[in-house]
């Protein structure tokens, strides 16, 4: 059933050409999508070219400036928006003490900055309309320590505590702001790297991708600041 043009919102998706940004754009198919990845062959890979409700965006992230400009004009008409911030990045191995500079970089900006820098580019539009929904993608992991993966724990941690300090600063002006925190997810490199676990009990791409979208739903209207556990039967 086609979703009438007056009800659709417009869904900006970072991190849209991987497994979980697959799995969220199409519980969003009926909206308008923006969809957001490093490179535009992964994205057309994954989505196909540019349609009549499909934009695709090459952007870095990380590039502040040009995520302001490119995502703020793609938004700029936009009277329902939604902001699924599932660009991240995940590592483990060493111990604190000898982890290398660069991961802890590199875990702060996949996983924080790229948020910090999308929701900046796109939030201005929502106070413009007092609507918005904001789901992040933190991680069941990071709820506590965990030995040989703390820049990842830092990093998702910080992205719990941001949802947290979004939803307190923007729950009054009509926008919603929450997180899924899942545990592993079922993907091909998951179970490469994890041949003898049984993936039956992760989370599959798709169920977190409807819980997503339930959060970005009006039936969520009075959920804030909420940090929502996904674990599958892990």
């Amino acid at each position: 059933m086609n979703t009438p043009a007056t009800s659709r919102r417009t869904v900006v998706i970072t991190g849209a050409a991987g497994v979980l940004g697959r799995a969220v754009a199409q519980a969003f198919k009926d909206d308008d999508l923006v969809l957001v990845d490093l490179e535009r062959a992964a994205l057309e890979k994954a989505h196909g070219p540019d349609g009549a409700r499909r934009q695709l965006v090459a952007l870095d992230l990380l590039d502040a400036a040009a995520t302001a400009v490119a995502l703020s004009s793609r938004v700029a008409g936009a009277s329902r928006l939604v902001l699924c911030n599932v660009a991240g990045g995940f590592t483990m191995g060493t111990p604190v003490h000898e982890t290398a500079d660069e991961i802890w970089t590199r875990m702060l900006d996949l996983n924080v900055n790229t948020l910090v820098h999308a929701s900046r580019a796109v939030v201005p539009r929502m106070l413009e309309t007092g609507f918005g929904k904001i789901v992040n993608v933190a991680a069941a992991s990071a709820v506590s320590g965990k030995a040989q993966m703390g820049a990842y724990v830092a990093a998702k941690s910080g992205v719990a505590r941001i949802t947290e300090t979004l939803s307190q600063e923007l729950r009054g002006k009509g926008i919603n702001v929450n997180a899924v925190a899942p545990s592993i997810i079922d993907t091909p490199a998951n179970r490469a790297a994890m041949p003898d676990a049984d993936p039956t009990q992760w989370v599959s791409a798709q169920d977190l991708a409807n819980v997503i979208r339930f959060l970005a739903s009006d039936e969520a209207g009075a959920v804030h600041g909420v940090v929502m556990p996904v674990v599958g039967l892990s």
